[in-house]
């Protein structure tokens, strides 16, 4: 990289890239974006570079070795120097920040920083990133976390901004899986500010006298065999000149152990078997409140209720559709749930739409004079892939009809997620919201939000960032754009630990207790606690030798023979290729219904 002096990542901008680049290289605006993912000088620097999918012979099992310690949190903390940290950013101007300010506000951390645009030509933005050092004890730590961020408005060149942070002490906290507990170890857990992780400066120090529990829960995601972690014990944690001397002289605040609550999670038990009776209770019954959702799908058949949970049909040709694109209403839209219990149970069917740049439908569709839609003309949401697995293409009647569904193309979730600006992405779910309600979709099968572990996972441009609490905040803000809209829900994904395509389906994401909560489901709980998205999408791995739809006995959509196959393992009938008992798929259809009454929808 010699004599290159800055680098312009475009990535996939959406249906205007060709003018955004054009106004970021005439200098009309100033970039002001920033990695979210760590750049190693080489792939070989990357934790994990040797056994990752099939570099190591295997597809069968992916060991997460390297633990916590994922991106920046191991180049930091192994002292491996990248070419272009977590974080980074370049704009043609400069900026400072200036008198950092901590404060202890009830169960926060509240930072407060000056952002001041000292350049002399453009005016620009900044990112403030906020990190938390904890001190090693019972657990190791990494040399320092992301704890939040914010973007600074557009600066004159001169003017400055008070900009504020703040999170909660128990975001601090580390799983214990001998105890199974989040907990606050007894030491310094040291504030840091900057605007990458390279560039951080301790601001404050906290001091706890004695351990706290945050949060009391169970293991349940332990691994078949103890996954042998790598450990910092040998390693040459990354300083700086003059860190030591920030430490020492950094302000000291207090932290009350009594004044930390903690949380105790409820766990739900399995109840006995309950018996089947028959009723004719429609949908509306539940919406006007005369019975509840529960008596509904009790009083179903179970191939009522197999015929909700499995869907529209997928897989083929013609009368079916292609994988994907199957459903029966909104052209090129991914799946419906079923239109066979419009009459007899009055429930409207529910539309779930591809992403993740935008929805993903068919660009065009043809009917004949009746509005039949005739598969196989127009452009598909494919873009013909149909076609290479000899899909027919029928004739075109004199009376056939052109409609066409046009969406906007958002930028990719990473190249969101570099702007930092969460007003920014819950614009982009704005739109897409929007598109929504226009054609008739309920459910966008999106955000992606899984960990860029690793820079050869085919999907990471789907994803965020290599970050937990970065991925979770940029999730919910595309959640609460998109369910600003009335009826019109995400579906995060994929849950959880999709990082590899080879093998996709099966191959198994093992890895410990600790790493997986507060690594790979953190991004999740974040989402769900700060916006309540319609749904979640479970992954397709297994995690620990567990499937991950299993995990939560959760049915995925498939044909006729899929509701036969469930209908049978209801029965206890020896064909069934697996055992689902009546409850558990009462349960899987009550899910579904609950969306639908949630989004309003109605015939």
């Amino acid at each position: 990289m010699t004599g290159i002096g800055a680098i312009v990542l475009m990535s996939q901008a959406g249906n205007i890239s060709g003018d955004a680049l054009a106004d970021i290289l005439t200098g009309k605006v100033n970039p002001s974006g920033h990695l979210t993912a760590t750049w190693a000088r080489r792939y070989e620097d990357y934790p994990g570079s040797d056994s990752f999918g099939h570099i190591n012979g295997g597809l069968d099992d992916e060991y997460y070795s390297e633990g916590i310690f994922v991106g920046y949190r191991y180049f930091d903390t192994f002292g491996v120097t990248p070419a272009f940290p977590f974080g980074f950013g370049l704009s043609y101007t400069t900026f400072t920040i200036e008198e950092s300010v901590v404060r202890l506000l009830e169960n926060h951390v509240e930072v407060t920083v000056k952002v001041r645009n000292i350049g002399s030509e453009h005016a620009g933005r900044e990112v403030v990133q906020v990190y938390y050092s904890a001190s090693d004890g019972k657990l190791e730590k990494p040399y320092q976390n992301l704890a939040g961020f914010v973007k600074s408005k557009l600066l004159k060149p001169g003017e400055c901004q008070e900009v504020r942070v703040s999170f909660p002490v128990a975001e601090m906290a580390s799983y214990d899986e001998e105890s199974a507990s989040y907990i606050l170890e007894k030491g310094h857990y040291y504030i840091r500010v900057g605007t990458h992780s390279r560039n951080t400066h301790v601001a404050a120090k906290l001091w706890l006298e004695e351990p706290v529990v945050t949060k009391r829960l169970k293991n349940v995601l332990q691994p078949v065999s103890r996954i042998q972690e790598i450990s910092k014990q040998a390693s040459a944690v990354y300083t700086y000149p003059g860190e030591e001397q920030e430490k020492e002289n950094a302000l000291e605040l207090e932290l009350l152990a009594t004044a930390i609550p903690a949380e105790a999670a409820a766990y739900k038990s399995e109840e006995e078997e309950a018996g089947i009776y028959e009723s004719s209770n429609t949908f509306d019954d539940v919406r006007e409140g005369t019975i509840s959702l529960q008596d509904l799908v009790h009083g179903m058949s179970t191939e009522e209720l197999a015929t909700l949970c499995v869907g529209t049909a997928r897989g083929g040709f013609g009368e079916t559709s292609m994988i994907g694109a199957a459903s029966a209403l909104v052209p090129g839209a991914a799946g419906d749930t079923t239109s066979l219990l419009m009459k007899t149970r009055r429930i409207p069917n529910m539309v779930l739409s591809d992403g993740p740049a935008g929805l993903r439908l068919s660009k065009s569709f043809v009917t004949d004079s009746e509005n039949r839609i005739i598969p196989g003309l127009g452009e598909s949401a494919l873009g013909g892939m149909e076609l290479l697995f000899g899909g027919p293409v029928p004739e075109r009647p004199e009376d056939a009809i052109d409609y066409y569904q046009y969406c906007t193309a958002i930028p990719i979730a990473t190249l969101l997620a570099q702007s930092w600006d969460l007003e920014l992405i819950e614009e982009a779910g704005d739109i897409v919201g929007e598109e929504m309600e226009e054609f008739g979709v309920t459910l966008w099968l999106a955000p992606g939000m899984n960990i860029q572990r690793n820079p050869l996972c085919g999907r990471n441009f789907e994803y965020y960032s290599e970050d937990p609490i970065l991925s979770g905040m940029c999730a919910a803000a595309d959640t609460r754009g998109v369910q600003k809209h009335k009826g019109c829900g995400t579906t995060i994904k994929h849950f959880a630990m999709n990082n590899l395509e080879d093998n996709r389906t099966h191959n198994s994401s093992n890895a410990s207790e600790r790493t997986i909560r507060e690594i790979y489901l953190k991004g999740f709980e974040t989402a769900i606690r700060e916006c309540k998205p319609l749904s979640v999408m479970t992954s397709y791995n297994l995690i620990n030798g567990v499937h991950t739809a299993n995990n939560y006995d959760l049915i995925m959509p498939g044909s006729q023979e899929d509701v036969d196959d469930i209908v049978a393992a209801v029965s206890g009938k020896e064909t069934a290729h697996y055992h689902v008992t009546r409850k558990k798929l009462e349960e899987s259809a009550a899910r579904i219904l609950a969306v639908i009454l949630q989004s309003g929808r109605a015939i």
